[in-house]
């Protein structure tokens, strides 16, 4: 919108096939921003039928500013520090750049110091996932155009990778890991892949039409995480005075009831499709956690206890 505000301040009456094979997008993105410019900013633009192109019909100072509050702009530094989980990534720079872009026309309208935001506001990420730019590019774009993808994939516990050919439905970022959730044709089954164990990954261009009923929500409303399993799990973990006060202060999972118990005690239960990441979950509690129900995932934990004493 800048740039075409640019054209029409020097009366070079742009129009939208010009401004579209300018800047690579398409006739009705141009028109909507001129639509935008004229019926939300107040911008003076008709049509010339004579010259081909828009032009303003009085004179423009200058680019009117999206007015916002400070509290909007420290909601927007906020998800910027949220980023800094992805610095030394490949995706550092795009992610930096698309922020800065937003903001640029913000800094001389904020009533405080950045640096004062900067230094009071952090975010840390564990293990975040390093994924490849062009590839994230390729899945990211296929799910929204809706074309199948083409790949080679290696399963958690696979010793080589296996071709796939998938529908994307839906890309998603689930505890620092990126993970695309679609339709493996071969397999006939709605799959969950992770990015980083993907390559050689091919947009085929053939389109498919997504669910309308499809819901990422309802798609892993019984997992822990992005594991989803066919049987149901009534979990129960009871909790001691020290871990309950940390247990209590996050929303684990949307089934979650905590049961307040004498002494600072709490039990936590939750209703799962799966246990994988359950157990990995309860071990990190350590000897703060027990498990109550089920059976089965009291035995996995007793496996894994043996495994560890084994090894260490």
């Amino acid at each position: 919108m800048m740039r075409l505000h640019k054209k029409l301040i020097a009366g070079d009456f742009p129009n939208c096939r010009k401004l579209a094979d300018e800047m690579e997008v398409s006739t009705k993105t141009i028109q909507r921003d001129i639509d935008f410019m004229r019926d939300r900013l107040g911008l003076p633009i008709e049509y010339d039928q004579l010259h081909f192109g828009f032009f303003y019909t009085e004179p423009v100072t200058h680019f009117p500013s999206v007015e916002v509050s400070e509290g909007e702009v420290v909601a927007l530094f906020v998800a910027q520090k949220a980023l800094e989980q992805y610095r030394g990534t490949s995706f550092e720079k795009p992610l930096r750049t698309a922020f800065e872009k937003i903001t640029d026309g913000l800094k001389e309208r904020i009533g405080f110091q950045w640096g004062d935001v900067d230094s009071a506001i952090s975010f840390k990420g564990l293990g975040t996932s390093v994924a490849d730019l062009e590839l994230f590019e390729t899945v990211s774009r296929a799910t929204l155009d809706s074309h199948e993808l083409a790949f080679e994939y290696k399963k958690l516990r696979g010793s080589q990778h296996e071709e796939r050919r998938i529908q994307p439905y839906h890309l998603g970022c689930i505890e620092n890991q990126w993970y695309v959730f679609g339709f493996d044709l071969a397999r006939q089954q709605l799959r969950t892949f992770a990015l980083p164990r993907m390559r050689k990954v091919r947009d085929t261009r053939a389109k498919f039409r997504r669910p309308a009923d499809f819901s990422i929500s309802n798609h892993l409303s019984d997992s822990f995480g992005v594991f989803k399993g066919k049987a149901k799990h009534h979990v129960v973990i009871r909790f001691d005075e020290f871990a309950a006060r940390l247990v209590c202060e996050r929303q684990w999972h949307p089934s979650q009831k905590i049961k307040r118990l004498a002494g600072g005690e709490v039990e936590l239960s939750m209703t799962l499709g799966s246990l994988e990441e359950i157990e990995r979950w309860v071990l990190s509690w350590g000897e703060h956690s027990k498990v109550l129900e089920p059976m089965e995932l009291k035995r996995r934990l007793r496996k894994a206890a043996s495994a560890i004493l084994a090894a260490t």
